[in-house]
């Protein structure tokens, strides 16, 4: 399957401003790019890539004084096939998890797993470990919380969404990744395409995507709090421990999104 991705920004600085952005497809899946996703801005200004901690690839420049716009659009292959789904992926111990993945077992700015440690293993620890309690733990989640772009608040925590019981997707993943470290599960939060492969599409205008990933049988395993089933199609950009990690743009300035489009499309052979 051949997918067709890309986005096109336009904001406004009032003054020469240092930018970070997280735009490009992850280097996991460069391999998958028939044509690359190579930014363009206008105007023109000097672009410096660079990867961060955790293998994002994020790009730096100085915003000008005025309008930026920022765009990119690339072909990528995929199996088109949906998430893999395996029930007998084991839960390690934490003495046996590899190094790397013991971060993802912290609390984290968005995700403050001691505020809701209680609550999980209440709720979540007779439930069977491995697979089936994390499945548990999305399950809770996608019923819990109610989606609506209007919940949407830069500012909130997992906890707040388990009181609040609405938000968007990277408050379901939020929520689902807490609950995951508390019961010794190592999560991580990805973020960027998922189109409406193989779905009805929803009425709503294209936007980027969250969903996490656990460790469990020796490998990363895709999960979605929000969508609750397999879907086709996920191309990550960034992972990180939560949203705060892989922001689509850090600014060092004031500024003013002034419009925002997003497009992932499957190619029709």
């Amino acid at each position: 399957m051949k997918i067709r991705i890309g986005f096109e920004f336009v904001y406004e600085f009032v003054a020469r401003t240092p930018v970070v952005l997280m735009l490009n497809v992850h280097p996991s899946r460069a391999t998958d790019l028939i044509k690359p996703d190579q930014l363009r801005v206008t105007p023109a200004v000097p672009l410096t890539r660079y990867h961060d901690a955790f293998g994002n690839t994020c790009t730096r420049l100085v915003a000008p004084a005025g309008q930026l716009e920022i765009f990119t659009e690339a072909l990528v292959h995929d199996s088109g096939l949906p998430d893999i789904v395996d029930p007998t992926a084991r839960q390690y111990e934490v003495a046996e998890l590899p190094h790397d993945t013991l971060v993802f077992l912290l609390g984290s700015r968005y995700c403050e797993t001691e505020r809701l440690m209680e609550a999980a293993w209440s709720r979540f620890g007779k439930t069977p470990t491995g697979w089936p309690r994390v499945q548990a733990i999305c399950d809770f989640v996608h019923s819990h919380v109610r989606f609506g772009y209007q919940h949407a608040r830069a500012t909130k925590t997992a906890a707040e969404v388990c009181v609040e019981r609405r938000g968007v997707c990277r408050d379901f993943a939020h929520l689902a990744i807490a609950l995951c470290r508390c019961m010794n599960i190592p999560a991580r939060y990805c973020t960027r395409y998922l189109g409406d492969i193989g779905v009805p599409p929803e009425p709503e205008p294209m936007d980027f995507s969250a969903w996490f990933e656990v460790y469990l049988g020796g490998r990363w395993h895709s999960f979605d709090a929000r969508h609750n089933t397999p879907r086709i199609g996920r191309i990550v950009m960034a992972r990180g421990r939560d949203a705060a990690d892989v922001a689509i743009s850090t600014t060092f300035g004031p500024n003013t999104l002034q419009s925002f489009r997003v497009w992932t499309d499957e190619i029709k052979a």
